[in-house]
């Protein structure tokens, strides 16, 4: 039998409750995982809450992320072997080539269960390595956040050194931009409430930093202490709300990614002419690719790239870690230790 932690009702966030399992067997081309560290993300919360992926099972076990170590393989698993520690983009079935909304079909946490337990089950096919001189606290958090940043900065917008990138917040992915879009020889902008947080986000390398609370239009501030120029590229997590003040700051031919299902209460397009004039591409992106996942552990590896993590919970106090996580008075990741 195994310890685990199910969603429940999905009525908010005391829906979470703690369950006894059995241990699953690994059938043919899935291998069993032992979870080492796991972090949260901001749809862990909505699923709890019945905002995502509504309708579950209430023995659903969440959690997209993490990493772990195999302990068991099926017949016909050649990919990797017991022992060897491995993390799992929570889009299994997305290997390689462009988006397909098929993907959503295999979302690990949501769809099938996650790594909130003392084992998890995953497609052999879609697990990776994990290079021995990564931390595990570095690349639990990287099939979500970290993953999503990836595609934005890299795949979708092609970052290079001297662009100007605005992260909205200091969130999962707005930090993870914020890390990789510095090893790309970017600069960075980020906005919050918070001027504590702001002060955090600076001694970790933003360039710019602006108070919301303080200037209610930041795209003006932004553009005040660019000189009028804007961000090339926005990582607009703020949802429908900011989108018009994030098109406010862009730069002639910027690049806005819309990342999430931030809910807001304004639904025509705003600042349209200006969305015009300024010929700015807006795309939505939905996470990555095991590929691109690889790509991002060689990012890291390479440039010695380190997560922040905000706080640790011990396994058995998961409820207080989402809780944590929910009051959303922390800098950095949330994470859960086994």
């Amino acid at each position: 039998m195994m310890k685990a932690f199910e969603i429940g009702a999905q009525t908010g966030l005391d829906s979470l409750r703690a369950a006894t399992r059995p241990v699953p067997t690994p059938g043919p081309g899935q291998v069993l995982v032992a979870p080492q560290l796991v972090s949260l993300i901001s749809r862990d919360a909505q699923i709890l809450r019945g905002t995502y992926a509504a309708g579950q099972s209430p023995q659903r076990i969440p959690v997209s992320e993490g990493v772990g170590r195999v302990v068991a393989i099926g017949e016909g698993v050649t990919e990797v072997a017991v022992g060897e520690r491995v993390v799992c983009g929570h889009f299994a079935d997305w290997i390689d080539g462009p988006f397909n909304p098929a993907i959503f079909g295999h979302d690990i946490g949501a769809t099938h269960d996650g790594w909130l337990a003392e084992r998890v089950l995953l497609p052999a096919a879609s697990v990776i390595p994990v290079p021995p001189s990564l931390a595990d606290e570095d690349v639990a958090g990287l099939a979500s956040a970290g993953l999503t940043a990836w595609h934005a900065l890299v795949e979708m917008c092609h970052v290079k050194p001297g662009d100007l990138v605005l992260c909205l917040g200091t969130g999962g992915v707005a930090l993870a931009a914020m890390k990789l879009a510095k090893a790309h020889g970017a600069r960075v902008a980020m906005t919050s409430s918070s001027d504590a947080k702001l002060a955090v986000v600076r001694e970790l390398g933003a360039d710019i930093t602006i108070n919301y609370r303080t200037h209610p239009d930041w795209a003006a501030e932004l553009l005040a202490q660019t000189g009028g120029v804007g961000a090339d590229i926005v990582i607009e997590t703020g949802g429908q709300d900011t989108l018009g003040l994030s098109i406010a700051s862009i730069a002639p031919n910027g690049r806005i990614v819309v990342v999430g299902l931030t809910p807001g209460t304004r639904h025509a397009i705003p600042n349209y002419l200006a969305f015009v004039t300024h010929n700015v591409t807006i795309r939505g992106i939905a996470n990555g690719s095991r590929a691109m996942m690889v790509d991002l552990l060689r990012a890291i590896e390479t440039h010695g790239i380190k997560t922040v993590v905000g706080k640790t919970f011990a396994f058995d106090d998961a409820p207080q870690a989402y809780r944590y996580f929910a009051e959303a008075n922390h800098v950095g990741k949330v994470m859960i230790a086994f």
